[in-house]
């Protein structure tokens, strides 16, 4: 019986030519050679070429009626029987009727077309012809989109920002980010889709920390779609400053605080209340470290660095006459 074109493009024996060309597209977009690895290059090689010849086949008229008529064998071998009533290779047909032969059927020869010739018309057609505006597919991608090695050329990672508050990589969060990108439909037509991507920010985590959906970019023939990258981004804190696994705050207090003592009462990123008292003289510029209420080290988990709290003294604008003497009389023989 031959091979069964038909069934090789998953199609009836009605379909018509946008029927023929929707199936071709659907399946060139997956067996082309330079769509797939260099492991399954040889089977891809193989199955594309088989449903570009089924595509070359159904879609000419001739090609079509003699392979309908007398199958593979009769297609391939140019040999047309010569009585008109007889017994048929096809599939299509039960085994005996009665036809008369296709015009020029005597002297048809089977002259198959390249396979990339037929891809580059399919989709070049697409994209505008090779005029100078737009080339063919298979000149600006298939055939020079591997390089020497004839490896598949993947397109370049796209860094969009992920902007976190410092609440966010305290404690971790989960977002989900809107994606539009254009992608090859069943049919080979190009659609855009919107795709939620989720993410989960991990305590800890730092600017520049990246996260990666691979092949989540633009379908393109030819071309292995771009890695979407997401690049942590730090918003800025009212109170607080990150410093490595660190966090800083600048705290003022009054003289009479420096001097007598404070408890100072700070609301933590994930949303406690921290005290911490003041009980010895507090000189300008002092730092105090609370160890492990600093921001969690990603990769100890279980582990914080340090609170580091910087106090400056507010010195008051003037004094009383009073005030001075009574100042001299409290701090005299103090050192």
């Amino acid at each position: 019986m031959g091979v069964d074109y038909y069934n090789i493009l998953k199609v009836n024996h009605s379909a018509r030519d946008d029927d023929l060309k929707k199936a071709y597209k659907r399946l060139a977009m997956i067996w082309h050679p330079d769509k797939n690895p260099s492991a399954r290059r040889d089977e891809a090689e193989a199955k594309f070429k088989r449903i570009s010849e089924a595509y070359d086949v159904l879609s000419d008229p001739q090609k079509r009626q003699i392979y309908d008529l007398y199958g593979e064998e009769g297609l391939k071998s140019g040999k047309i029987p010569n009585s008109s009533y007889e017994a048929s290779s096809s599939s299509s047909r039960p085994p005996h009727f009665y036809h008369q032969h296709p015009p020029n059927a005597a002297s048809f020869r089977f002259n198959p077309r390249d396979a990339e010739d037929i891809y580059a018309e399919i989709f070049g057609s697409e994209a505008g012809g090779a005029s100078a505006g737009h080339r063919t597919f298979r000149d600006a991608s298939f055939r020079n989109a591997g390089g020497a090695n004839g490896e598949l050329r993947k397109a370049p990672a796209v860094e969009n920002p992920l902007p976190c508050s410092l609440e966010d990589l305290c404690k971790g969060v989960k977002k989900k980010m809107r994606l539009s990108r254009n992608v090859f439909d069943a049919s080979g037509k190009m659609r855009v889709v919107e795709e939620i991507l989720p993410i989960e920010i991990k305590p800890g985590w730092k600017k520049g920390t990246k996260l990666t959906f691979p092949k989540k970019g633009n379908e393109e023939p030819g071309i292995i779609p771009a890695d979407i990258i997401f690049v942590v981004e730090e918003k800025p804190h009212p109170l607080y400053k990150r410093d490595g696994n660190d966090l800083l705050v600048n705290q003022e207090i009054t003289l009479l605080e420096a001097l007598t003592g404070k408890t100072l009462d700070l609301t933590t990123l994930d949303g406690r209340s921290l005290m911490i008292p003041l009980t010895d003289i507090i000189n300008p510029e002092h730092e105090i470290v609370v160890p492990n209420e600093g921001m969690p080290i990603s990769k100890e988990p279980g582990k914080k660095g340090n609170l580091r709290l910087k106090l400056n003294v507010s010195y008051p604008s003037k004094l009383t006459a009073e005030q001075k003497s009574e100042l001299k009389r409290v701090l005299d023989g103090v050192s």
